[in-house]
């Protein structure tokens, strides 16, 4: 849930990075990071486990203009993907606008794609929110690759409400900044009707 203050006229939204491990959530935000002019962007944080390299708990405000006076940053956060950090993707899910959901593409990876999906819906659940309810944008990433299962199947298999969805190459920043302006738009418009004049 975003937080709006009124004295400093600025909202603070959460968006989530959410999906199987190793499937490219940090990269997004590690290239995000990285293409955003100086100005805009607050420091990027990383918190890493000792058995695990790719949990990363990455924090990164991003100025995105004004919208009826008010100042909008959405904080970007990855979840770590292993199911060994179930309690850190609960609470990192606390207080969520928005959710991408960043599937891998390979076809190795379906099995660990589905798991991840009913772990984000049984989360959310558990945090007071209906998945139905809450904004997300599917990214099918690693589209590169050989072994990619074709994007009619991700869409039948993970996407069957049809929200929006995009082709990606997180590591060569394809279909990165598509994703998340699709989202921000999706939280903005959620916004839009409870800002006072």
């Amino acid at each position: 849930m975003s937080f709006v203050n009124y004295n400093t006229k600025e909202i603070n939204c959460k968006i989530v990075y959410y999906g199987p491990g190793l499937g490219g959530k940090t990269t997004n935000i590690q290239y995000i990071y990285q293409k955003t002019a100086g100005g805009n962007k607050g420091e990027m944080v990383s918190l890493d486990s000792e058995n695990e390299r790719t949990i990363f708990f990455d924090f990164l405000p991003l100025d995105l203009g004004e919208i009826r006076g008010y100042r909008t940053r959405f904080h970007l956060y990855t979840v770590p993907g292993q199911v060994f950090y179930e309690s850190s993707r609960k609470l990192i899910l606390r207080g969520v606008d928005g959710v991408i959901f960043v599937a891998d593409s390979q076809l190795e990876r379906m099995e660990a794609n589905i798991e991840s999906l009913k772990s984000l819906e049984e989360n959310l659940k558990e945090q007071g929110y209906d998945i139905d309810q809450i904004p997300i944008v599917f990214q099918w990433n690693k589209r590169d690759l050989p072994n990619v299962t074709p994007v009619e199947d991700l869409q039948q298999t993970l996407n069957a409400d049809e929200r929006p969805a995009f082709d990606s190459v997180a590591v060569k920043g394809v279909g990165v900044f598509e994703t998340l302006k699709a989202m921000s738009k999706l939280v903005l418009m959620n916004l839009k009707g409870g800002l006072k004049e």
